[in-house]
């Protein structure tokens, strides 16, 4: 009996591999001789990095700005091999994401992309030539014009004067030098993770459907949907026809635009979960696989649009396995039409939120065990799975 646990973090929990830990303890209880295979996942966002560390990647950090230009530590993971054919996974949220910002303030017209552009300098630092970008929890709409500093571009108004960091500044956007560019770029490969595909501007893009989730209030939202066109309009002339179509295109206006920013850098944009699958090996390491076991915190309509227990699930109906969900709770009306052939949920076992948050592992522990039990019962009646 092969199973494979492949759960991606209980947010405000466990992480993944936290997660699969527990599972695996509950299956060992009543199928000791069962071959785990433990492959935690991610969809792009937070979590990300900790996939790549359970994928063998080796941990890095550095000391970058935070979203309001403070100075924190960030983590990003970065493979085996020699120097200059090591990949890089970096969360943008480590660096420019909500969890970070000092006392849980947001200010979507201030906070700045600046880190994220240090971490992806600290990968080339480190010898990468092939970096993942993970853009998910993000606190910034200033369409990477901060990414782009900490890369060494530079932004200045009708004066010449520096522009300050954060979104709002970009309406005074005069030029935009590109002499400082680190030139290591040009022989590095970039990937957006990124499962949005919103332009940056208009009533589809970065400051419209992101900015309130980051603090905006509509006049915020008119303000920097014009700031950030006419930053694309300065980077477009600075750096050529792919900047300017950039704009346009999906994924532009993920992450308050660094994703337009990434884009203008010739990134190439795909699913997070197909990233993640990619580094992990997750696909290599279905084969042979009689079962396997995914989910997340909550289960929802959000999940179907790319999150990572739906992207295990095509990976696994590929190859014909089957698969159960495990989760803190479910808003799923039907598991079968999301590729499960069961849904299993802490608060099926307790009902209080608060406590499946604080015994997350132990309910999950008993769900493995119930699960196992539920694999000896087919094999004892030969019996489909339910």
């Amino acid at each position: 009996m092969k199973i494979v646990l492949a759960p991606d973090k209980f947010k405000g929990s466990l992480t993944g591999a936290e997660v699969a830990e527990a599972l695996a303890e509950g299956i060992r209880e009543v199928l000791p001789d069962a071959e785990l295979v433990l492959v935690p996942v991610a969809d792009g966002g937070e979590g990300t990095v900790s996939a790549a560390l359970g994928a063998g990647y080796s941990p890095r950090r550095a000391a970058v700005a935070g979203p309001t230009g403070q100075t924190l530590t960030a983590e990003f993971a970065v493979s085996a091999g020699p120097e200059g054919q090591r990949t890089a996974v970096i969360e943008m949220a480590a660096a420019s994401g909500l969890d970070v910002l000092p006392g849980g303030v947001r200010d979507a017209r201030d906070a700045t992309s600046l880190g994220t552009g240090q971490l992806i300098r600290a990968a080339l630092d480190a010898g990468c030539r092939e970096i993942a970008l993970g853009v998910g929890g993000s606190a910034c709409t200033d369409g990477g014009a901060g990414m782009l500093a900490g890369l060494g571009a530079r932004f200045t108004d009708d004066a010449g004067r520096d522009l300050p960091l954060g979104g709002a500044a970009l309406a005074r956007i005069a030029e935009a030098d590109l002499s400082g560019l680190d030139a290591r770029l040009d022989n590095a490969r970039l990937i957006l993770a990124a499962d949005v595909d919103n332009p940056l501007l208009g009533a589809e893009g970065a400051a419209a459907v992101f900015g309130p989730q980051k603090g905006a209030s509509p006049s915020d939202v008119e303000e920097l949907d014009a700031a950030l066109a006419r930053f694309a309009a300065v980077l477009g002339q600075a750096m050529g026809p792919l900047a300017a179509a950039a704009k346009d295109l999906p994924g532009a206006g993920a992450a308050g635009g660094v994703g337009y920013a990434a884009l203008a850098l010739g990134a190439t944009r795909r699913r997070g979960i197909d990233v993640v699958v990619e580094f992990t090996g997750l696909r290599e390491k279905l084969v042979g696989a009689d079962l396997v076991v995914t989910g997340e915190g909550s289960l929802d309509a959000q999940s179907l649009s790319g999150k990572a227990p739906i992207g295990v699930a095509k990976e696994a109906a590929a190859q014909g396995i089957p698969v159960v969900a495990v989760c803190g709770r479910s808003q799923l009306a039907d598991a079968a039409s999301a590729g499960f052939r069961s849904i299993h949920a802490l608060t099926g076992l307790e009902p209080d939120v608060e406590t499946c948050i604080r015994e997350a592992s132990t309910l999950l522990r008993r769900i493995g065990i119930d699960l196992a039990a539920s694999i000896v019962d087919l094999e004892n009646s030969k019996e489909p799975v339910t």
